[in-house]
């Protein structure tokens, strides 16, 4: 019995330091080492500090900036320590109304907006998702542009830019990450205080 206890103690306290302190370092170290920007968090930098990460969207409001896909997490959108769908059935009478809402804004900023893509109007199951289509940033060339100043040309030719393939050529599809695209549009104008992370998302 006590032979049995003792063994029990020792194999405990030696996973305990292996799988508690010598994996999760280890693999630390090599994340740190191999992908630096990966491992911590892929951040993009602002003047003075972080504006966002390119794998977490975030809200924009402002019609000179592109809206990413909608996030049905709570309390916040984009909230991830609350990563989640909406879970709303495709016969919920309450997911029409939520897309309808969302096409109706879209066509109030640009009274022009048809045919708009799916992903502009309906949830993610993560809710974070930080990019969009490419159907979905044109649709809003447009818009941004006028708010801009600035020619539909030179609008999409910076969504092209922005725009990611196929993951090893065959995985996915075509997308652009929204923040990115903003952060971008905003150093062409000469940069921004702080950022569209810093004061411009989600509002008006």
């Amino acid at each position: 019995m006590r032979e049995s206890l003792r063994t029990s103690v020792i194999v405990l306290a030696l996973m305990t330091v292996l799988t508690g302190f010598v994996y999760p370092l280890t693999v630390t170290v090599f994340a740190r080492a191999v992908f630096p920007w990966q491992s911590g968090g892929s951040l993009l930098a602002g003047k003075d500090k972080p504006l966002g990460s390119a794998l977490i969207g975030q809200p924009f409001s402002r019609p000179e900036y592109f809206r990413g896909r909608p996030s049905a997490t709570s309390p916040t959108p984009y909230n991830a320590a609350a990563s989640s769908g909406s879970n709303l059935g495709p016969l919920n009478p309450d997911l029409a109304k939520n897309v309808q809402s969302r096409v109706d804004e879209l066509r109030k900023l640009d009274p022009e907006v048809k045919g708009v893509p799916a992903d502009l109007v309906t949830a993610s199951g993560s809710g974070l998702d930080p990019h969009i289509s490419p159907a979905a940033a044109e649709l809003q060339v447009r818009r941004v542009a006028a708010a801009r100043g600035r020619s539909e040309d030179q609008v999409r030719e910076l969504v092209a830019r922005y725009t990611e393939g196929r993951q090893f050529g065959l995985l996915g599809e075509p997308r652009v990450n929204v923040l990115r695209l903003n952060l971008a549009l905003d150093e062409q104008a000469g940069g921004r205080t702080g950022g569209p992370g810093e004061g411009d998302a989600d509002r008006p």
